[in-house]
């Protein structure tokens, strides 16, 4: 009686071995799992296309360009919405672009921010110019070199844009701007321009600058571009961003950089 027990209790042990053997073999023998991680993007770019507002003449280029784009539009131009609601149609961000006087003597788009305004003047500019380009989330300047210089004028301005619950983009066409103090200060989401593409409306040269700011993005995590409404410098994006996303450039819109 005995044995039989002893045989019973052995037999018991051995298939309690033999079954947490199976269970263990596999284990040990699969492969350490590897931690997925994901890709860490070479950097991130933000591209404005400012000025339009004048034609609609390259709006088929634009069309043909796939990453994430702002685009900023002069107020109360005759193209003004249309240009706006078909940008805004493709996914790009809309942006204001605010006229603002400049030491330099050009010719002044109409209702011009000035030195001699004062905030009542300000806000209703502001406010035709928002009915003109509705959809704006932000607004840069276009020019302004006198004004973003002045900090009155600039402070009144932020005031108007924390209003509205607007960005703004410092073209940086002086760098003596009293904008990104003001920005902090006002508590104003703020961004400011790192390089202009087309300075010099050559293929070429747009495309040496566009490697600038990819270099930029790489080295301080996030770069902004500013280019125009001219046919050179959107065919030189549409052939060059393709090859920036393939080496791991995130582009992305002013709203997603402004802080």
């Amino acid at each position: 009686m005995k044995n039989k027990t002893f045989f019973k209790v052995t037999g018991i042990i051995f298939l309690l071995l033999v079954f947490i053997a199976l269970i263990l073999t596999p284990l040990h023998k699969r492969p350490p799992v590897k931690q997925l991680r994901r890709p860490v993007a070479a950097g991130r770019i933000a591209i404005v296309i400012d000025d339009w507002g004048y034609s609609l003449n390259n709006l088929p280029i634009i069309e043909q360009i796939k990453q994430p784009l702002t685009c900023a539009i002069l107020p109360n131009l005759k193209n003004s919405t249309v240009v706006m609601q078909k940008l805004n149609g493709l996914g790009f961000e809309i942006m204001l672009h605010f006229p603002m006087e400049p030491k330099e003597q050009y010719q002044l788009e109409a209702n011009t921010i000035t030195l001699s305004m004062g905030a009542k003047q300000i806000n209703k500019i502001l406010d035709l110019d928002l009915a003109s380009v509705y959809l704006a989330k932000g607004v840069n300047n276009h020019m302004g070199s006198r004004v973003t210089e002045d900090n009155k004028v600039s402070a009144m301005v932020m005031a108007a844009l924390k209003d509205r619950k607007l960005y703004f983009l410092d073209s940086f066409v002086t760098n003596k701007s009293a904008c990104p103090a003001l920005a902090k200060s006002i508590k104003v989401r703020f961004a400011k321009r790192d390089i202009f593409l087309d300075n010099q409306n050559d293929f070429e040269y747009i495309k040496g600058q566009l490697v600038k700011l990819k270099k930029l993005a790489r080295k301080q995590g996030t770069a902004i571009g500013i280019g125009h409404d001219r046919k050179g410098t959107l065919l030189a994006l549409k052939e060059v961003l393709p090859q920036l996303e393939k080496e791991g450039y995130k582009f992305v819109f002013i709203s997603q950089v402004a802080r």
